[in-house]
């Protein structure tokens, strides 16, 4: 009895550790966020612009993956301001600190809340629109209900409403809403708060960026809003396909990441091969996440600069089926 009693403080003292130090990690990645909210009727989204507001050309419209939120697309921003382009990334509805929407949060509220952010935002079409992972189905389904309004596509490793069709997809996905519930449920409960330091940024962002990606990564109601996404992942990859296809005449780049050849990444790459002024570009020593970070950043830039180049004027011709092989 003794030695059970012993154990049981031993326990008991471990868990008092482990919340205290969540906390102490909570407080270390509170930051006041970047960028500003806009209000789309009741409801304020954050939103993250950057580069001068008078470049000639599309403004760039980052949308982050599951999980993800504007922090996601902060190496690449730096790298676009650098070259004067303007970008926006922004945080969807629930999603870092944007305010929750309505339920589901599926693909045709996602669209229509950017569809209201952008002018609300004083941003003028035409956009180059980016979409990292399940975000390519926000992206396709935005281009096709609104045409008029885009000049380009950029998919960074990302969905496409085609693969869903795919048994092994449809068992990804099964998979992963079981863990993106868990983890609504573990950020909710506070498990994740010790974790931050290592855990909380795959992306490789620093400064402020970094402190947003962690903070986010042990946020509950970001965690549960994430995990809606997912759960409507095939009812969106739906929503998309219906919309139509994207147009032929659009310039879009393809930026995958990881080793390998075929399979998923010929699933991936269709897009750009079904544009008249298509990019693929594979980068194998990069991960889904690494992608967007300070090491591999600049190849999405090389594929935003494609859809910005053949957009500006006389199409480039060195650029209208160009190809890096994935490796």
């Amino acid at each position: 009895m003794i030695w059970i009693g012993r154990i049981l403080a031993a326990l008991v003292l471990l868990v008092c550790v482990y919340v205290a130090y969540g906390g102490a990690m909570s407080a270390a990645f509170q930051v006041e966020p970047r960028g500003r909210f806009v209000d789309i009727g009741g409801r304020r989204l954050r939103i993250v612009c950057e580069g001068p507001a008078e470049a000639a050309g599309p403004t760039v419209i980052l949308e982050a993956g599951s999980f993800g939120l504007a922090a996601d697309w902060a190496e690449v921003q730096k790298r676009l301001t650098a070259q004067g382009v303007r970008s926006c990334a922004y945080d969807r509805a629930g999603m870092g600190y944007s305010d929750p929407g309505p339920l589901p949060r599926d693909g045709l509220a996602i669209a229509s809340d950017l569809e209201r952010l952008l002018p609300a935002a004083g941003l003028k079409p035409p956009y180059v629109l980016v979409g990292h992972s399940m975000a390519g189905l926000h992206v396709r389904l935005f281009a096709t209900r609104n045409p008029d309004k885009v000049a380009g596509i950029v998919l960074v490793d990302a969905a496409t409403p085609e693969a869903s069709d795919e048994p092994a997809l449809r068992s990804f996905v099964g998979h992963f809403t079981t863990v993106s519930n868990l983890a609504g449920w573990g950020a909710s409960a506070g498990l994740f708060k010790p974790l931050t330091s290592f855990m909380g940024d795959k992306i490789g962002l620093e400064g402020q960026a970094n402190a947003e990606k962690r903070w986010a990564f042990a946020h509950g109601p970001h965690n549960q809003t994430a995990a809606e996404e997912v759960r409507n992942w095939l009812p969106t990859a739906e929503q998309a396909a219906k919309a139509g296809k994207l147009d032929p005449d659009w310039p879009v780049a393809v930026v995958m990441a990881g080793p390998g050849r075929g399979g998923w990444k010929e699933i991936q790459s269709v897009p750009a091969r079904q544009s008249r002024h298509g990019y693929i570009e594979n980068v194998p020593a990069a991960h889904h996440a690494s992608l967007l970070g300070m090491r591999f950043a600049d190849a999405i830039v090389r594929g935003i600069d494609h859809v910005l180049a053949t957009t500006d004027g006389g199409r480039d011709s060195r650029h209208a089926t160009s190809t890096t092989p994935a490796a």
